[in-house]
Formats: C-alpha cells, sequence, structure tokens
C-alpha cells in the first residue's frame, strides 16, 4: 500500500497514538496524518501548534514517511479519498470503540464516498491512553511525572510549558519583559538547557504545584503565595558547577532583583531572601516567615514516590557526570546520611504541611538509595 492515514484532533498526541502511526507504517510506504481543526471545540494548542508536535514526535523517533494535514470543516475520510488515501488507520481499545468506530467506517464509505477504515489493536499497557485520559492527569502533585509516561516528549514539554506559562502569566503578565524572561528561564540557558537532567522544567513544574497544594491545604494568603512562588521560579535560574564568585543561589537572586519583574522595593528583597534562604553557605543566616515553606517546597522531591525519587537521584548523578564514580558516592552518601538523620529527627521539613505529608516516605526512599550505594 502507497499511502494510509490516520485522523484525529491530537490534542495531546499520545504514546498510544504514536504506537497507531508506527503500524500505519509497517502497512503503507507513506502515512497521512490528518489533523481534524473543530470550531465547535477549544483545543489547548492550535492546529499548527499540533501539527509541529506531531512532526518532532515522529522526527524523534526517525520516522521521515509521515506527513501532516490539517482539516478544516471538512469530513476527514472525504478529504483522505480526495488526496489519495484509500485507508484510514484506527485503534480499537474496547468493544464500545468498535461499535463506535464501525458506526462512523459505515458513515464514510455509504454516506460521504470517503475512505475505509483498518482497525488495530493496541498493546495493553495502551489501551486507556487518550488525549482525555491524559488532559485529566493535570494539576495534582506529580502530575508532570505521570503523565511523562504516556507522551512523545515533544508533545511532553509542549504541554508543561504551556502550564508553566499560564503559573507565570499570573504572576507577571503586565510587566515590563515579562515575555522575554519566561523564554529566559524556561530556555536553553536555565532549566530548559540540556545539561539539566534534574534542576529543569520538571523541577518547576513540581515546586510549583507543589506550593498550589500548600496554598490549598493551609489557606495562605494570596500574597505568601505569590511570594514563594517568585521565589521557586528564579532560585535555580543559575546553576553552574565551576566555582564563581557567588554561588549560584546568589547568582540567582541578583538575576531576579535585575529583572524588574517586581517594582516594589520591598517585596523584591522578599523573593530574593526566599531564594538566598536555599543556599547551602549563607541561607541559615536568612530570616523571613516564609523561608520554612521555601525550603520544604525545595526539598519535597525527597518524600515522592519511588519511581519519581528514583528518576530524581538519576537526574542528580547526571548533572554531577563529571564527577567520578566514587568520590559521587561518597559525597552523596554523606549528603543522604545527613538528610534522612533530620528526617529521622521531624526536622527535615520545616513547614508542617510537608513534615506530615512526605516525611515517610522521604527516610524510605534515602534509605533505599544509601542501601544501593553500599552495595556498589
Amino acid at each position: 500500500m502507497q499511502k494510509i492515514g490516520f485522523s484525529g484532533t491530537l490534542d495531546p498526541i499520545t504514546n498510544g497514538h504514536m504506537w497507531v502511526i508506527g503500524e500505519a507504517r509497517s502497512i503503507a510506504e507513506e502515512v497521512v496524518v490528518f489533523l481534524s481543526e473543530n470550531s465547535t471545540k477549544a483545543p489547548k494548542f492550535s492546529a499548527e501548534e499540533r501539527k509541529a508536535i506531531v512532526l518532532a514526535s515522529c522526527a524523534e523517533r526517525g520516522w521521515n514517511n509521515v506527513a501532516v494535514q490539517i482539516v478544516k470543516s471538512e469530513y476527514t475520510a472525504r478529504v483522505a479519498k480526495r488526496n489519495g488515501v484509500g485507508y484510514l488507520i484506527r485503534g480499537i481499545r474496547s468493544t464500545a470503540d468498535f461499535d463506535y468506530e464501525n458506526l462512523i467506517q459505515q458513515t464514510n464509505v455509504e454516506v460521504i464516498g470517503g475512505a475505509k477504515t483498518l482497525f488495530v489493536m493496541p498493546p495493553r499497557d495502551l489501551g486507556s491512553v487518550s488525549s482525555s485520559f491524559v488532559k485529566a492527569l493535570e494539576g495534582p502533585v506529580g502530575w508532570n511525572w505521570t503523565m511523562k509516561k504516556f507522551v512523545p516528549a515533544p508533545a511532553y514539554k509542549a504541554w508543561i510549558l504551556a502550564w508553566l506559562r499560564k503559573e507565570w502569566d499570573s504572576l507577571w503578565r503586565e510587566r515590563p519583559h515579562s515575555a522575554e524572561w519566561f523564554e529566559r528561564l524556561t530556555g536553553e540557558q536555565a532549566y530548559g538547557g540540556a545539561e539539566r537532567h534534574y534542576h529543569n522544567l520538571d523541577h518547576l513544574v513540581h515546586g510549583l504545584a507543589e506550593i498550589r497544594a500548600w496554598a490549598a491545604n493551609t489557606g495562605a494568603a494570596p500574597a505568601h503565595v505569590a511570594l514563594v512562588k517568585a521565589a521557586f521560579w528564579f532560585h535555580d535560574a543559575v546553576y553552574a558547577h565551576a566555582a564563581g564568585e557567588v554561588s549560584n543561589e546568589e547568582a540567582s537572586a541578583r538575576l531576579w532583583l535585575g529583572s524588574g519583574l517586581e517594582p516594589d522595593a520591598v517585596r523584591a528583597e522578599e523573593v530574593a531572601t526566599l531564594i538566598r534562604a536555599t543556599d547551602h553557605f549563607q541561607g541559615g543566616a536568612m530570616l523571613h516567615p516564609l523561608k520554612d515553606t521555601m525550603l520544604s517546597v525545595d526539598l519535597a522531591i525527597l518524600g515522592q514516590e519511588a519511581e519519581v525519587y528514583q528518576a530524581y537521584a538519576t537526574g542528580i548523578r547526571a548533572e554531577y557526570a563529571h564527577v567520578p564514580e566514587a568520590d559521587y558516592n561518597s559525597k552523596r552518601a554523606q549528603i543522604l546520611a545527613h538528610l534522612r538523620g533530620k528526617a529521622e529527627a521531624g526536622t527535615l521539613f520545616a513547614d508542617p504541611f510537608f513534615t506530615d505529608n512526605y516525611t515517610a516516605a522521604a527516610i524510605a526512599n534515602m534509605s533505599a538509595e544509601l542501601a544501593l550505594i553500599a552495595g556498589r
């Protein structure tokens, strides 16, 4: 078969969709993805954005025989046939899917004279993966780590950037140069950098979600929430291994103060104080009522589910790939033993909300990593 089509809204494209496209590639020489633009729906991404995400997701896998065509206010099956595509491929996940798709197939062929449909059944682990399923994951603490398992990397990055942009705009939409600062912090020179294996966009999303949860469960004042969010946005903006004149945290605080995003000098200094509170060298001297919360948010990753913690530990090792294994293990074990001791004493998370929710898991996670290091 020369051509076969695959249609959908793909908002976002999921690993289930990618599996079907892969099956299509095994059947035909060329796959055409017909991307629906429905004026009655309000998708997260525009049709052009979705097209770019689909192409990037296919390119990432080396699939160079996949094209994307946007369909506007037309029957996809009719557009497909008009473009020399005689068959569309669809994934069937359940009997309900089959009944629905069979009705669509009959309509496509018998009513509008369009392309016929071939049905394939995805493997069990992809059987429940759909765009609506992925959309429903957004929001709670850890949602990004879960979503990452179900969508290709370009779709994941586009999604979290869109989420981060809403968070950013809630703080600084009207401030001068706001858009430029968002691009800077999420770009290659900061959290979006290729060498950022943990202190990256994932870390940023996770921390901001933690702040949301803290605020919702403690009734924190909106002004306090905004201060902690602002500090978290900038606290790891500068992250370099080479020794400089100042620490990364101090450099990040100065970057914040130079951004001009907060015109109120007192509030700007408060944010800088919270950023400096995360500094190993000078943090102890920093005083602010929200310091305990800021430090707890930064350490919250230690108390996550084992799978998320393991991803964190792997990322930390990758960021210190320049350090020899023996040296890394020795230093890492010292740090973990110190932090576990604080957790066992109930002082790792200074904010009670985090103490109550994450202490037990943090002890278990760090103990598991220490055991792994000892066995190397």
